[in-house]
């Protein structure tokens, strides 16, 4: 690691368990912790186990983020509304797990207008979560509806830990029905907390809150001692 104007810098290739303390992220801009390294699968756990995830625009170093608060969702706190109660018993959704995790990862990357059109989704990144779907790490939740892929959501599952990537619906309330199937199976499959990464009016609505930072490192700790 080095050290550049504040901001520590990993080597590509190098030490996938060399990252700094999530609680040594900078102020401005908020939660940035790292840039460099690569997207290795060792260093992509490595980060998750940290608290960090990467988040970068296609030209941009690889960028690591652990932001304060932290969104969360605990499974046990989710919103399921008589609505999406109702479009889950009578739309006719299908819904499964890990079938076409690849059509979930383009869907999600596929631009968006309110995000200008771009996408934060490069083909570095594409592949990277697809070789930790080879592995059995990361895992998706697809909805459909008369065969179609209408929505869903992929992630990166580490011992009691599911840390949501992205979601898209194509169908109202696709992405909805997609996340209150991963709650839903949260209890068997031993779940007990979802990353939602930074705060949103959707994830909000359904329940999400901010937690500081300093209490999602601890209770990360604990949960994603196993996996």
């Amino acid at each position: 690691m080095k050290r550049r104007r504040g901001l520590v810098w990993l080597e590509p290739g190098g030490d996938p368990e060399a990252f700094p303390a999530a609680e040594d992220a900078l102020d401005e801009p908020p939660g940035l912790v790292a840039a460099g390294g690569d997207l290795r699968p060792e260093r992509l756990v490595a980060a998750y186990r940290r608290g960090l995830f990467p988040w970068y625009s296609p030209g941009q170093p690889i960028l690591w983020w652990c932001p304060d608060p932290r969104e969360v969702l605990f499974p046990i706190e989710f919103r399921r509304t008589r609505s999406l109660a109702k479009r889950e018993r009578n739309a006719g959704f299908e819904v499964v797990e890990d079938q076409d995790f690849a059509s979930v990862i383009d869907a999600c990357a596929a631009p968006r207008a309110r995000d200008g059109g771009g996408t934060w989704i490069t083909r570095e990144m594409r592949e990277a979560y697809l070789e930790l779907h080879r592995r059995g790490i990361a895992h998706s939740v697809e909805v459909r509806l008369a065969g179609e892929l209408v929505g869903g959501l992929y992630g990166i599952r580490i011992g009691r830990v599911f840390f949501g990537e992205s979601m898209f619906s194509r169908e109202p309330d696709a992405s909805k029905v997609a996340l209150s199937s991963l709650v839903r199976r949260s209890a068997e499959s031993g779940i007990e907390l979802i990353d939602c990464q930074m705060h949103s009016h959707h994830l909000a609505s359904l329940g999400s809150r901010p937690l500081p930072r300093v209490e999602f490192l601890q209770r990360l700790a604990e949960l994603a001692r196993s996996g």
